[in-house]
């Protein structure tokens, strides 16, 4: 099972890292100002059927900061969440360089483990 680093972490729920490691897809506007980057988690660890209601950001966290977003889209089955998609958009490119580093932060604090 992979660590993720504390200082670099997801979060669905205040104080807990999401362990399930997301597929990440990056969409960029033709002028490479605006863009989003999409999460895909196929087997969330911290959202569940009684908290899952209570889940209004996904939270990337680094040592620079936090950058939140609420675009949240769950898919849910009878017994479990079966996928959570979160879309994080960038308006400038100075936020997309902020978020690069976030990304390379978070893509480095997973293969140190």
């Amino acid at each position: 099972m992979t660590k993720i680093n504390e200082n670099v972490a997801i979060q669905f729920v205040k104080g807990e890292n999401e362990k399930d490691q997301p597929e990440i897809r990056l969409f960029r506007n033709l002028d490479g100002k605006k863009g989003k980057a999409v999460y895909k988690f196929y087997k969330p660890k911290t959202i569940t059927l009684t908290n899952y209601k209570s889940v209004q950001r996904m939270f990337l966290i680094d040592s620079e900061g936090v950058l939140s977003t609420k675009k949240i889209d769950l898919s849910i089955s009878e017994d479990h969440v079966k996928e959570v998609k979160s879309t994080y958009n960038w308006n400038s490119e100075e936020e997309f360089e902020r978020f690069m580093r976030f990304a390379s932060r978070y893509a480095n604090s997973l293969s140190q483990n």
